[in-house]
């Protein structure tokens, strides 16, 4: 294939795996994890004519992976999932596979072929999914200079948004990726128009350049496990499920002060929660309530570090999933528990009310009253709203990889056949999405 055919320039992505090689050490990917593997997944078939994997360098730097090693891999974490355990055989492969692809960038291999592959191929494009070292401009600017585009995603503001939730090294990293985005993306990928009206808001009042930015919803496979789940025998009482890493955010106080009441008034007969997903940081209250506190009379279950099948599974069974947070780019759990099926009552923040596309019960993350009451209306076994909330469900649209990247793989043609500008670096606050309007994405959870 001609990288230039008449006019016509052929797109080639270069795709940061750089994450990937970090979760290959953890027992249990995060979301963003799971959105660079998809990545991963859908660029792999493209070919290497298409397609270079690279990485980021030690010593700063991104270089060329050889795709043999990449594929190598995405296969062995593909396997890692499909286990669903932190010490199965293909985890450990995968970690095998990881040191020595840290080995071999500690060396600056690949770096001077990652540039030269760049001159070589003038609809290049570097695609940095995960947030990973794009508050280091260097690296992404000798790219540029060599020829690339440079199209990141943008999770979410909440560092900025929301500081006391992150440490204030991650607030001021991300101040940082929000500079580096304005002065050199030439495109932003946002998961949500949610997010999408954070960062050009925050770069307008920051006096920064606004990229074009465009929303594509990120997808949600549904695992072998999840679909063959079952749900567990019928419990004595009725459970609700709360999903996602322990950390105040998430607002699990509230839920526990609220099942602290329900102990009380109720008693063994109020239904239970389970808190599935591993323990945060800067959370001690909580811990302590969840260590300290006897289960609550054994109302309340916390359950860290879980596969994809016990989270399918158990969400089979809940009444709900409670998803009381303060703040999310998009939110993956809720996604997750619609996909199967399952009722949801979560807060009434934008990127919740988008994603749930008018299904879920939506109330504010503080009104502790609101949730006792919705709560205890969701267990009764003839819960009218929760009914109604089910025949709603009939109607949501899971979202899928195929719309993102049908949506993403749309820009980034269209970008690398235009002539080729640099991004101003910090001219004022200009809008660029006139082309790509936000509202070009369908929203999720429209059929």
């Amino acid at each position: 294939m001609l990288w230039a055919s008449g006019t016509a320039t052929i797109l080639h992505v270069i795709l940061d795996i750089s994450r990937l090689l970090s979760s290959a050490w953890r027992g249990y990917p995060s979301g963003l994890d799971r959105v660079e593997f998809a990545y991963a997944r859908h660029w792999r078939q493209a070919g290497d004519v298409d397609c270079t994997f690279a990485a980021g360098t030690p010593f700063g730097g991104v270089a060329m992976v050889p795709r043999h090693i990449a594929l190598a891999l995405l296969d062995a974490l593909a396997g890692s999932l499909a286990e669903g355990q932190a010490h199965g055989s293909a985890h450990a492969q995968a970690r095998r596979l990881a040191v020595a692809l840290y080995a071999r960038l500690a060396t600056g291999a690949g770096c001077a072929a990652l540039i030269e592959r760049i001159r070589q191929r003038p609809g290049s494009i570097f695609i940095l999914v995960s947030h990973k070292s794009l508050e280091h401009p260097a690296p992404i600017q000798a790219l540029r200079d060599a020829g690339a585009r440079f199209v990141p995603s943008i999770h979410d503001l909440i560092p900025i948004t929301h500081p006391e939730y992150s440490k204030p090294r991650q607030i001021k990293a991300h101040r940082r990726r929000m500079q580096v985005t304005a002065a050199m993306a030439d495109a932003v990928i946002v998961s949500s128009a949610a997010t999408g009206t954070a960062l050009s808001n925050y770069l307008v009042a920051q006096n920064l350049r606004v990229p074009r930015i465009m929303v594509a919803p990120l997808g949600f496979d549904l695992p072998l496990r999840a679909m063959t789940a079952q749900p567990p025998p019928h419990p004595e009482t009725p459970y609700f499920v709360a999903l996602g890493t322990v950390e105040p955010r998430k607002n699990h106080h509230m839920l526990l002060a609220l099942w602290r009441d329900l102990a009380e008034m109720i008693g063994p007969g109020a239904p239970r929660l389970v808190i599935l997903g591993r323990r945060g940081w800067d959370n001690e209250i909580v811990f302590r309530m969840l260590d300290r506190c006897g289960g609550y009379g054994g109302l309340v279950e916390e359950r860290g570090g879980v596969d994809d099948g016990v989270i399918a599974t158990m969400l089979h069974g809940a009444r709900a999933l409670l998803f009381p947070s303060f703040a999310e780019g998009y939110g993956l759990p809720l996604v997750e528990a619609l996909a199967l099926g399952v009722p949801a009552i979560c807060s009434d923040i934008p990127a919740l009310v988008e994603v749930g596309g008018g299904v879920p019960e939506h109330l504010h993350p503080l009104d502790g009253a609101a949730w006792r009451r919705t709560i205890l209306d969701y267990a009764a076994d003839h819960s009218a709203s929760r009914a109604a909330q089910l025949g709603r469900l009939r109607h949501w649209a899971r979202p899928d990889w195929s719309g993102h990247f049908g949506i993403a793989n749309a820009l980034l043609s269209r970008l690398a056949a235009e002539p080729r500008g640099l991004p101003g670096r910090i001219s004022g606050a200009t809008h660029g999405t006139e082309d790509f309007p936000w509202s070009a994405a369908p929203q999720p959870g429209t059929p």
